[in-house]
């Protein structure tokens, strides 16, 4: 068992990335919603004056990742806000409870 974590933290994993992939998606906004095993994050595009949108990305994980990612996020927050100032916690007049499901 102990060799088994040994040989897991010794693993490099190279990660491919295609050129469509590579380009990315815009999106500005965003819906959260989760099972008891999954949580699901779609990224949508919202178009000034439109009334319909669309989701450009879909991403499935489970919760133990979840957290990680929330983490992540949680730190490149704060490192972006010490070298740029403070992002304002408004949504655009866009209720946070709209954002998770």
């Amino acid at each position: 068992m102990a060799d088994e974590k040994k040989d897991m933290k010794e693993m490099k994993v190279q990660i491919d990335l295609d050129e469509v992939t590579a380009q990315g998606a815009y999106c500005n906004f965003s819906i959260v919603n989760h099972t008891d095993s999954e949580f699901v994050v779609d990224s949508i595009y919202l178009q000034p004056m439109q009334p319909k949108a669309k989701v450009r990305s879909r991403v499935i994980m489970t919760p133990k990742h979840a957290k990680k990612l929330m983490n992540a996020l949680a730190e490149n927050i704060k490192r972006f806000e010490e070298n740029f100032g403070v992002i304002p916690d408004d949504v655009g007049g866009i209720d946070n409870h709209d954002l998770m499901h």
